[in-house]
């Protein structure tokens, strides 16, 4: 018995070590199982870092950016939760600037080219399209009127608003305009909220653009100024998007590269967002004229939108309605696209700007539509204004020869969030859109879908509801077509003489058939209040001073203004502008030419006749058409027409 439990024992101790052997085995194996396992999370973690980092570069553009949103953010956290406001203007620096007289465009006042400065002058315009030399005539931190609303100056704003980077990109442009617009920004922004400006090279050709421009910022401009240059010409919309990769910043702010920041022009645009991270809002854009960098305001604010003859940007009034006051946000159905302020987070939410649309094109539209129907919304900002210089021509040649990147633009954006309202764009210019293909487009549908967007009928019926009176979704009866036969002679009728536009109209021999003319003297009196060409490309226009005044033909604007005319059936005189300025269309037989000039029904020589006229629609002029957009002019009608 003794022995049999000894054996046992003997038996179990053996049993009892190998299960220890085995244990230690097992949990080896485990260990190992483990440190193979952390390993490879490990590469795996590096791998989406390394590609995230690679995919996100600044320079990586063509591919889809992957937001990831800092735990640092400013919209990660609760904010103003007491409400409190400050006023951020900074008046040290205002009463500088007030000590600032006596140099050259200071206080934003015109300089002007003097006397053997005129070939010099010439030769920069050329290249720029504005006046360079004026340009380096004036100070880079110049003094500007404020041409804000007087309660503007008294408005305070939430203390606490989030960083800010400023995106600007640049191509050729002459580098004391790009520089003043850097000082600009920095000198009139507070700086707890500017976190950088990030200028995006787009592969200029100007050698100062690079060495000079590197030198100046590592020496003046280094704490604050970031520079990225592109590798090859890329387009405006791609330097944006490789900006808006770069930056760092809680909201993105857009904006040209010759404009000026006017006094306290930040925290405006940073409240709402602030408020609401799915909000975009625009300042008010106002002029700085190209040849004498004069600083001009812009008049009352308008609401963007587009026709359906080409996607061609417009203006529309304010809705009674649309703004408390002078001074209140309104909402603006599309961005004019150079300048806004948008949180980083809600940009790239939105899949930032579509990648596929190329130089320049359709951006604002893409931009504007995703905002409206994707969950956010768009305001303009009457207390923020930033002058823009406004090229007085373009000196840049197409680098896409051979590739109409315009109408690949307008398509993409169309297929992705226009619906079934894309086919009355395409119905206008049925073989502009064939010829081209729109490109992949899945990931823009992905970004829609995965945003939950609404169809485009929401942005006609809700966001921009006169958008359809003003721009009917089908070309509505004209007023009159055809020739516009004169009736001091009847054998001429006004011609555009094979000239471009821009050009003086004139008179020439008319054709046979007066309705269908060819189209040298096919002119449409149309729905817009306008008289355009057969293309419905190029408009009549007049402006300037002086008793006689050139009829040319410009890019129709559908804006009514100096492309404003009208036919008066009694006395058959083609009235220009509003009827109270009496100004009419005339001709001289003599010099076979064609200006405007005052009114009188006695002159033969203002007496025109067109090859068809829709009698209905002309007797009916203030109730059909475009809305009028003079109101003096409508009352003015209401009583006199006839």
């Amino acid at each position: 018995m003794k022995m049999s439990m000894n054996r046992f024992i003997i038996k179990s101790r053996s049993l009892f070590k190998i299960q220890i052997v085995r244990s230690k085995k097992s949990f080896g194996y485990f260990l190992k199982f483990i440190g193979t396992l952390v390993l490879i999370c490990l590469i795996v973690m590096i791998s989406v870092y390394k590609f995230i980092q690679r995919n996100n570069h600044p320079l990586a553009i063509t591919q889809n950016y992957i937001y990831l949103e800092p735990l640092s953010s400013f919209f990660r956290k609760v904010h103003n939760t007491g409400g409190e406001k400050i006023d951020w203007h900074d008046y040290e620096y205002l009463a500088r600037e007030k000590e600032r007289f006596g140099l050259p465009g200071e206080n934003g006042q015109p300089v002007y080219v003097q006397p053997g400065e005129e070939e010099l002058n010439k030769q920069l315009f050329d290249v720029n399209g504005y006046y360079g030399l004026i340009s380096d005539k004036i100070a880079l931190n110049r003094s500007v009127a404020d041409y804000r609303h007087q309660q503007c100056k008294k408005l305070k704003y939430l203390k606490e608003l989030p960083s800010v980077s400023i995106v600007i990109p640049f191509y050729n442009d002459h580098l004391s305009t790009l520089l003043r617009t850097v000082y600009s920004v920095i000198n009139r922004s507070p700086k707890e909220i500017l976190k950088e400006v990030i200028l995006v090279n787009d592969h200029s050709t100007k050698d100062f653009l690079y060495g000079e421009l590197e030198d100046y910022i590592n020496k003046h401009l280094k704490h604050i100024v970031k520079l990225y240059v592109l590798p090859r010409r890329s387009g405006l919309i791609w330097a944006r998007l490789a900006g808006a990769r770069a930056a760092t910043g809680d909201v993105l702010l857009f904006l040209d590269s010759h404009t000026e920041a006017s006094t306290n022009f930040l925290p405006p645009l940073l409240e709402p967002i602030a408020e609401d991270y799915r909000t975009c809002v625009c300042p008010f854009v106002d002029v700085i004229d190209f040849k004498t960098y004069a600083y001009k305001p812009q008049g009352d604010g308008s609401r963007g939108i587009f026709d359906w003859n080409g996607l061609h940007y417009h203006h529309m009034p304010l809705r009674p309605g649309d703004q408390e006051n002078p001074w209140s946000l309104y909402e603006n159905p599309v961005m004019v696209g150079g300048l806004f302020a948008i949180s980083a987070k809600f940009f790239w939410e939105l899949g930032g700007y579509d990648p596929g649309l190329d130089i320049w094109g359709g951006e604002q539209y893409e931009l504007s539509f995703k905002i409206w129907l994707c969950g956010g919304k768009m305001y303009d900002a009457p207390c923020s204004r930033i002058g823009h210089v406004f090229r007085g021509g373009m000196p840049f040649p197409n680098d896409r020869k051979g590739i109409d990147f315009i109408t690949i633009n307008y398509k993409r954006v169309a297929e992705v969030w226009m619906d079934e309202y894309k086919e009355y764009l395409y119905k206008r210019d049925p073989d502009r859109y064939a010829r081209v293909s729109a490109g992949d487009l899945s990931y823009q549908f992905y970004v829609k879908e995965r945003q939950q967007c609404k169809p485009f009928k929401h942005f006609l019926d809700v966001v921009a509801p006169d958008m359809k009176e003003r721009y009917p979704l089908e070309e509505p009866p004209e007023y009159a077509s055809g020739a516009i036969q004169s009736m001091a002679d009847k054998k001429f009728c006004i011609d555009k003489m094979n000239r471009p536009k821009e050009q003086p109209l004139g008179i020439y021999f008319c054709g046979n058939n007066k309705k269908r003319p060819q189209n040298n003297q096919h002119f449409i009196l149309r729905y817009y209040r306008d008289i355009s060409d057969a293309e419905m490309e190029s408009c009549f226009d007049s402006y300037g001073e002086g008793e006689k005044r050139e009829l040319k033909t410009f890019s129709c604007h559908h804006g009514q203004g100096n492309q404003y005319f009208r036919y008066d059936l009694k006395t058959k005189q083609i009235y220009h502008g509003p009827y109270r300025n009496k100004h009419c269309v005339e001709v001289n037989i003599g010099t076979q030419s064609v200006y405007v000039t005052t009114c009188n029904e006695n002159k033969v020589e203002q007496k025109w006749e067109w090859g068809f006229l829709n009698e209905t629609n002309i007797n009916n002029w203030i109730s059909y058409g475009s809305p009028i957009m003079d109101a003096e002019e409508k009352k003015d009608l209401s009583k006199d027409f006839h």
